[in-house]
């Protein structure tokens, strides 16, 4: 597609620019040096060009991972590293007088850089998406209820790219032909499939197994689809499990899909709790004079406490207290019983126009800083960083026994929650992206929810 291509030369121009712009100056430096001039300008010349190729070696410029997850970044990084691991042993090996500021300091800046100008790429890419361009058209094949289930997910995570323009059900002949998924054009069964990528221009078939769906048909498939610019994609039952969890494991040509169990202890723990502490310890201190500004600021505003402790459930079960600032009334709790006796939106409480809340209050809420005390639950490791939402005890015991899932982790200051809607999410979408969490877990995702924090805090969207 045109915009595909686009899209990877711009890539490219952005890779070779960045690292030119950085290592440029260095190597002017070194050419008023006569012995550095002829080397530091083949340098020049030749590192930008060296720089894309081995970038695209190492498949940074797929079409499937450009704007879209982690694996962008990884390849980006991974392939950036090993073109400065190899240019310092070649130097070694081969005893060229290659300066030390351009391996030890330009090209990793460069490549720090890189990462940066390529999340500004995406965000680029991402606000075009919401906006309806740039996207990919998706066929989806298979039962009514998983055809609904993706194109709700497609259309709330527009950023992936994927536009659900039909479905082909290989089981419509047997529900008498009614349209079980009104809001996608339905094409048929599954001798419609190859008409409906030509009427519909899909470039991407997204495949969920059925009874009719099986092995051989599936590969039938694949073989139609060949004379059209069309992707195949898989959906496995088990879509809640992704990333390092999963494992394609060949048996004599059969692709088994290995599901492993999920982690909740060992080194990848025991990393994350050091780092939690450390993490709270610093910013307890960093940001000090701003926990005092708000206590002074709740005790001059409204009567009551300054801090306000809450019972909550954490990790296996455990009750804790959790600390914020004060934010409503120090006599709203009357009130609040009354309107929650009124609520219908699930376990989960929440009010976009609490009455009990105070004018500060609010703004302490807009931008999460009435959460700040919890640093010190996450200090005495009572809480995490990222986590799930930390729940009420009247919510748990409405939990049912798979929700007891979010349990097995403690519960934390940010986490998928807060990054996809915050206060926004209804009951099942927060709960969804908790599970989602609990089952998935890694050093890699918490790194990837933290920095997108921030952006979020500073918005304010969602929180009240």
């Amino acid at each position: 597609m045109p915009w595909q291509r686009r899209l990877t030369g711009t890539a490219i121009a952005v890779d070779a620019v960045v690292v030119a712009a950085t290592i440029w100056p260095l190597l002017v430096i070194n050419m008023f040096h006569a012995s550095s001039r002829p080397l530091s300008f083949v340098l020049g010349v030749l590192l930008p060009l060296v720089w894309v190729a081995s970038l695209s070696l190492g498949r940074a410029y797929e079409p499937q991972v450009l704007g879209v997850g982690a694996e962008e970044f990884r390849r980006l990084a991974a392939s950036g590293a090993g073109l400065i691991v190899t240019i310092a042993l070649m130097a070694f090996a081969l005893r060229v007088d290659v300066s030390r500021g351009l391996v030890v300091g330009a090209l990793p800046c460069a490549l720090v850089l890189d990462l940066l100008a390529r999340f500004g790429l995406r965000k680029w890419l991402h606000a075009r998406r919401r906006s309806g361009d740039c996207m990919r058209k998706a066929l989806l094949v298979g039962s009514a209820p998983w055809i609904d289930d993706v194109a709700d997910r497609m259309r709330h995570s527009s950023h992936v790219g994927l536009e659900p323009v039909g479905c082909c059900l290989p089981d419509l002949p047997s529900i008498g032909g009614r349209q079980p998924v009104p809001r996608i054009p339905v094409y048929g069964d599954y001798d419609g499939i190859i008409d409906a990528v030509r009427r519909t221009g899909a470039t991407v078939v997204a495949v969920a197994p059925s009874e009719r769906m099986d092995r051989g048909t599936l590969k039938q498939l694949a073989w139609n689809l060949e004379g059209y610019d069309a992707q195949i994609v898989v959906a496995p039952n088990l879509i809640d499990c992704v990333g390092p969890r999963i494992r394609i494991r060949p048996v004599d040509g059969l692709p088994l899909l290995e599901i492993e169990r999920p982690r909740f202890s060992g080194v990848h723990r025991v990393v994350k709790n050091g780092a939690d502490r450390l993490f709270a310890l610093v910013l307890l201190v960093v940001l000090l004079p701003v926990l005092v500004a708000i206590a002074v600021a709740v005790r001059m505003t409204s009567p009551g406490p300054v801090l306000f402790r809450q019972c909550r459930v954490g990790a296996h079960g455990r009750e804790f207290g959790v600390l914020k600032f004060r934010t409503m009334y120090d006599d709203a709790r009357p009130l609040g019983v009354a309107l929650r006796n009124d609520y219908v939106g699930g376990p989960l409480f929440k009010m976009r126009d609490d009455p009990r809340v105070t004018p500060l209050g609010r703004r302490l809420r807009r931008y999460s800083l009435d959460e700040l005390p919890q640093l010190v639950n996450v200090l005495r490791g009572q809480m995490s960083v990222i986590g799930p939402r930390p729940p009420l005890p009247s919510e748990v015991s409405q939990y049912d026994a798979h929700v007891r899932r979010r349990l097995l982790v403690r519960p934390g200051l940010t986490g998928l929650w807060q990054v996809s809607g915050r206060s926004d999410l209804t009951w099942e979408e927060s709960l969804r992206l908790d599970l989602y969490y609990v089952e998935n877990w890694s050093l890699v995702l918490d790194a990837m929810i933290l920095w997108k924090t921030v952006p979020t805090v500073i918005s304010g969207k969602g929180a009240y």
